[in-house]
């Protein structure tokens, strides 16, 4: 009996070391969250991620983002000076001090956003692109739309409180993506420390902590009113995997940090991203028919990367369907093919396979030989 038990208790021991599980998410008493890879589109963890929400002063990220839109399409610059308006400068909560009828150039006002989430400066800016702020809020709003995010609408450029202004953790984790990936060198701004302006040194430091906290922390921006709560973008990267957290409704601003910090380093200590296909690099040949060459190599059309826990990593693999009888010519960057990235039996992954030369047809001769033998394989169903 003792060895029985004995017997019974090794294999139990050999099958908990040949698995491993991850985790779940921190439990976080938050209305919203969401934490994403963005680089491969992962969502990581997740609560009423699509819910409703009031973004407060996350409000001025689309704010930014339209500005280096704008900037992006030579509209603007940021050397242009904004005269400053008694309706920006009258803005309450928090400021950058600015003063009526002054010039500020467009750089200084996005610092004034992004670094010191002045409500004048936002309002200045959206002045000044849009006409006035609401035909710039109707600009955010279209903005909005191209992006995808569709629980979303904009009242105002600042995020001050109103019924219908309103988001989603979901869709302000997309704008973060977008900013990074379209507008960096503006993105930049967001991890700045401090910015004075005017001698004025109430309000030059940054309000996102994290920036002190974390040292691969680059952004993005706080939120707060006494209905919204205390609320937080953030992205950190660390080596080759970049995270973007959106929490909504903390009690306190430390917890919204806090609460941000655990998100993160719950996705670095789990989770991984691989690269598993590069550009250009051949991971598959195709027989052509009627063509200067026989063979065809077959790429992607772009790097390819996954984001997984890092014990399901041991278990991926790779099936490739490539297109039978391809004939001649064809083009660089004919899809000729699709592959499945699997991991535990699910396909986390589908995409094509492309030509990565031009194949030119033979002579008339040539494909009209490669036709008959092609007509005779089908005859006797060969492939």
């Amino acid at each position: 009996m003792k060895k029985f038990l004995l017997i019974t208790l090794c294999l139990a021991s050999n099958i908990a070391i040949a698995q491993s599980f991850v985790p779940n998410a921190p439990d976080l008493n938050l209305k919203s969250y969401i934490l994403i890879e963005p680089n491969t589109n992962t969502v990581i963890a997740e609560s009423n991620s699509n819910g409703l929400i009031e973004p407060a002063s996350m409000t001025k990220v689309m704010t930014a983002y339209v500005v280096a839109d704008q900037i992006e399409n030579e509209l603007i610059n940021l050397d242009d000076k904004v005269l400053i308006s008694e309706k920006a400068w009258r803005m309450g909560g928090s400021k950058m001090f600015i003063e009526v009828g002054k010039r500020v150039s467009i750089l200084d006002l996005l610092k004034g956003i992004i670094i010191q989430s002045g409500n004048d400066a936002a309002v200045a800016i959206a002045e000044y692109v849009g006409g006035t702020e609401d035909g710039f809020v109707d600009l955010m709003n279209s903005y909005a739309g191209s992006l995808g995010m569709n629980d979303t609408y904009f009242r105002n450029s600042t995020g001050l409180p109103d019924d219908d202004h309103l988001t989603s953790s979901k869709d302000l984790a997309i704008l973060a993506t977008k900013f990074m990936t379209n507008f960096p060198d503006i993105y930049a701004l967001f991890k700045e420390k401090e910015f004075e302006y005017g001698g004025i040194t109430a309000n030059k430091y940054n309000r996102n902590k994290l920036l002190w906290r974390d040292e691969t922390s680059d952004g993005v921006k706080t939120g707060y009113t006494s209905s919204a709560g205390y609320c937080l973008i953030g992205s950190a990267k660390r080596g080759n995997m970049r995270l973007i957290t959106v929490v909504a409704g903390s009690d306190t601003a430390n917890d919204s940090f806090s609460d941000t910090q655990r998100l993160l380093e719950y996705g670095f200590r789990f989770y991984a991203s691989q690269k598993y296909f590069e550009i250009n690099k051949e991971y598959a040949t195709v027989k052509v028919w009627g063509g200067k060459i026989d063979n065809l190599a077959l790429g992607v059309q772009e790097d390819i990367s996954i984001t997984l826990p890092r014990t399901n990593f041991k278990n991926v693999k790779v099936n490739f369907n490539l297109t039978n009888n391809v004939q001649a010519p064809i083009k660089k960057g004919d899809a000729l093919g699709t592959f499945d990235i699997v991991s535990n039996d699910e396909v986390i992954l589908t995409s094509k396979l492309v030509a990565l030369t031009d194949v030119e047809s033979k002579g008339f001769f040539g494909r009209l030989w490669s036709r008959f033998i092609l007509w005779l394989m089908s005859l006797f169903g060969i492939s």
